[in-house]
């Protein structure tokens, strides 16, 4: 998965993990794509400093997905809905009734998992 795409998941899952200031720091990296020089003049810190923080945030989100796998299975999920919408469409083309079984089997796995 492209980073910036990783990232964003990261964050949308557990971003609100971390503190008001990382959350700032790190949304004007990834989000906002402020050049690190542009968030330590904004944030009065150094320019490493910057580099760090974002550093340190990514391990910790990475930490969490490591620990909780959410992201993962939030895109596992969507791919199985996106996948039932291939057989619905399919199904009304054909009216094939496997289709609806492969559906069914589908369906039945998601919500076996939640």
């Amino acid at each position: 998965m492209e980073e910036k795409i990783e990232q964003a998941y990261l964050y949308d899952f557990y971003g609100e993990l971390l503190n008001e200031h990382q959350r700032r720091i790190y949304e004007d990296f990834v989000f906002n794509d402020l050049s690190l020089g542009e968030i330590a003049d904004e944030e009065g810190i150094s320019r490493q400093g910057v580099h760090d923080m974002v550093k340190r945030c990514t391990r910790m989100l990475e930490g969490y997905e490591e620990k909780l796998h959410l992201v993962e299975k939030f895109l596992s999920a969507k791919r199985r809905v996106e996948e039932i919408h291939r057989l619905t469409e399919r199904f009304h083309e054909s009216h094939d009734e496997t289709m609806i079984r492969e559906i069914e089997r589908i369906s039945n796995q998601l919500l076996e998992e939640l």
